[in-house]
């Protein structure tokens, strides 16, 4: 195969699984889209198609059966999506083969210098040959394959496991970096291809595989979602990344980006998800980016003081008709609504800052409809900017620079929050990574405002979001794999969230419900040292612990494995091998909780681990044993770790760490508890 010969920074082969549409109409409203998910595929001549459509034939008594099927799942685990009524819903769900049924939703695309920012440099050692071979599967909206930044100079041909195709619909070519294409859509209106129209698949496939491009700037949908899966699993991904998010509160078994994770991670491929942009309890960032001016500096004038004849919160907020043209001409104006940056345009101005509302905690590029450089800042830094308009109203704004910040990084406060509702004994998140004012590759067919009026075409966008933060993980994983093409996809999540930057609490009140382990530090999850591990027998009795039914379990599994045995049937989600420990306690009770877990040896083959657990007023953790010895590589050690407490008032949470050390490596495992009824999650 012919190796990449330019910039080392190139990542890897990507196939575009592409979703056009995430939900879909019916004409008659009586019948609403369904998704039947029938668990793994039956070994053994099956023809899934066939055995879908003698399902609907048993429940809808017309000759419309072939019309309600609006999709078979039938590569990589087994289900469908239909048309059906209240009535012939009811009666699919008495039936032995079915695992569940649930309407078909709209899922939410969760929408710098970032891998600089986690220290994944230029000069980081990196196997291109390798990197070369493995497959990043996307799901998302799309992709402009003519992009600089999916060009497939210096790239051979796929790699031989390769088995998907290119279906990308009309005028949509692939190469050999853009290797593989297909679109979804339910609808039936408007062109159907995998060619980009918003944006969002672009930029987020560019972070997680893109490639490094020169001067790169930015311009002054559910059965979809698992017909994605069904073919990424089957066309021989390594790793699928998915900014997409449902509802936190759907069953397992009723959401479509967990069943196909599950089956994705039977076949060894990792799946990474955006956490959501949905808010938490509270929390501190700031944007690890400013926008440049070309070496220009502008006065900086406030919109109270270039008015003369609206009141002072219109003028501070430069409402229509508030700003003067005469005092901002050739300036930048401050205003505390996102509506006054058209009116700064019109009057003149070369730039606006926009004031942030209390609840966010980020500043970001704002992409105004107009030709006007505007940026949305961080509430408490623009406060900070009025208390200088009042001592010296010559302020004036300079090109950026890049500096160490000390703060960061924190959390976004729209960035989504845990404890998991749905088994809050496994926390989430898992780790953070850059989202805030990301530069990646956009469709040019797209607004970048998102505005109607909007008709300016870019190659480069700057958007904010998790779903900027998920391809970056998408993209270390990617790395960490080119390294240990044996490792499970658990321990390459393991080894990820083991080694993460650690975070500080008090500029991240909910503590690690908000960022899980850390910061994702790329370097170091190449070499943790011992990862936690989990096959499908682990997942398998996580199901059970959550109170899945032997049928239920054996047509997921596709095998005979049963809740009822005496190993299956004691098994508790807190028992999960999981790299974090977390759980909810009552308010102002005791309580006393033990982890069981097991680690790997991946470190040096003659190795001796010892455990630390950093000191808390307010829990006790003791780990047992607390030394743990290895002779060769990929033994396995098992320990216990016990925490104790109470009297914590509700709405609280305490945290420990608990560190494996061998003197190189550090192994590191949030211990967190919430003090939480259980009915608030």
């Amino acid at each position: 195969m012919l190796k990449k010969t330019g910039s080392p920074t190139v990542f890897i082969l990507v196939l575009m699984m592409i979703i056009r549409t995430l939900s879909c109409t019916v004409t008659d409203e009586s019948r609403k889209v369904h998704i039947v998910y029938m668990g793994l595929l039956p070994e053994g001549k099956y023809s899934p198609s066939s055995h879908h459509l003698s399902i609907l034939q048993r429940v809808i008594h017309t000759s419309s059966v072939e019309n309600s099927l609006v999709r078979s799942y039938k590569r990589s685990f087994s289900g469908f999506a239909a048309n059906l009524t209240s009535h012939e819903r009811r009666k699919l769900e008495t039936m032995k083969e079915v695992v569940s049924i649930f309407p078909s939703t709209t899922l939410q695309l969760q929408t710098t210098r970032s891998w600089d920012f986690m220290g994944f440099h230029e000069t980081v050692k990196r196997k291109p040959s390798l990197e070369s071979d493995l497959v990043v599967g996307v799901i998302d909206s799309g992709v402009w394959p003519e992009s600089e930044s999916f060009s497939d100079r210096g790239f051979g041909a796929p790699p031989k496991k390769w088995k998907g195709v290119c279906e990308g619909g009309q005028n949509f070519t692939c190469n050999n970096k853009v290797i593989g294409a297909r679109y979804y859509s339910s609808t039936t209106y408007g062109p159907i291809s995998a060619r980009d129209d918003m944006g969002h698949g672009s930029h987020t496939a560019s972070i997680a595989a893109g490639n490094r491009v020169n001067g790169a700037s930015f311009y002054g949908l559910a059965e979809d979602v698992l017909a994605a899966f069904d073919d990424a699993i089957a066309d021989g991904v390594d790793i699928i990344s998915v900014s997409l998010s449902g509802d936190s509160t759907a069953a397992l078994e009723q959401d479509v980006i967990s069943i196909g994770s599950f089956h994705a991670m039977v076949k060894g491929i990792l799946t990474v998800q955006s956490a959501g942009n949905d808010g938490c309890f509270s929390g501190s960032g700031r944007s690890i980016n400013s926008f440049t001016l070309n070496e220009t500096k502008f006065p900086l004038v406030y919109g109270r003081d270039v008015s003369r004849h609206c009141s002072e919160f219109d003028a501070q907020s430069c409402m229509a008709g508030c700003v003067d043209s005469d005092l901002v001409k050739g300036k930048i104006v401050l205003c505390y609504r996102l509506e006054g940056v058209a009116e700064a345009y019109k009057a003149g101005a070369v730039g606006a800052v926009v004031r942030n509302t209390v609840s966010n905690n980020a500043s970001f590029v704002v992409p105004s409809l107009h030709q006007l450089l505007a940026t949305q800042t961080f509430y408490c830094n623009s406060r900070l900017t009025v208390t200088f308009f009042d001592r010296d109203s010559r302020v004036e704004i300079f090109k950026s620079e890049a500096i160490k910040d000390f703060t960061s990084p924190t959390v976004a406060s729209f960035s989504s929050c845990g404890p998991l509702s749905l088994a809050p004994e496994i926390m989430k998140p898992d780790v953070t990574a850059p989202g805030i004012e990301i530069l990646a590759a956009y469709s040019p067919i797209a607004s970048p405002s998102d505005g109607p009026l909007d008709t300016r075409q870019v190659k480069y966008n700057i958007i904010s979001g998790t779903s900027m933060s998920c391809p970056h993980v998408a993209g270390v994983a990617t790395d960490v794999k080119s390294f240990h093409l044996e490792w499970s996809p658990s321990a390459i999540k393991s080894a990820i969230m083991t080694t993460a930057w650690p975070m500080d609490t008090s500029k991240n009140p909910a503590g690690e419900f908000s960022y899980g382990s850390g910061h994702i530090n790329p370097v170091k999850a190449i070499t943790p040292g011992l990862v936690y591990g989990a096959g499908k027998e682990d997942y398998i009795r996580l199901l059970c612990s959550l109170g899945f039914a032997s049928n239920a379990v054996q047509v997921i599994s596709g095998d005979n494995s049963t809740c009822l045995t005496n190993d299956f049937a004691k098994t508790l989600p807190i028992d999960f091998n999981y790299p974090a420990m977390s759980f909810l306690a009552s308010p102002m009770s005791a309580f006393l909780f033990k982890f069981n877990r097991t680690v790997t040896n991946v470190g040096f083959s003659n190795s001796t681990y010892r455990a630390k657990a950093m000191p808390s007023p307010i829990i006790t953790v003791k780990v047992q044993p607390t030394v743990l010895s290895f002779k060769s590589s990929y033994e396995k050690k098992s320990f216990v770790v016990t925490v104790e407490g109470g009297g914590m008032p509700h709405g609280t949470m305490a945290s420990v760490t608990v560190v494996w050390s061998d003197g190189t490596h550090s192994v590191r495992s949030p211990v967190a508890v919430a003090s939480i009824n259980t009915d608030d999650v």
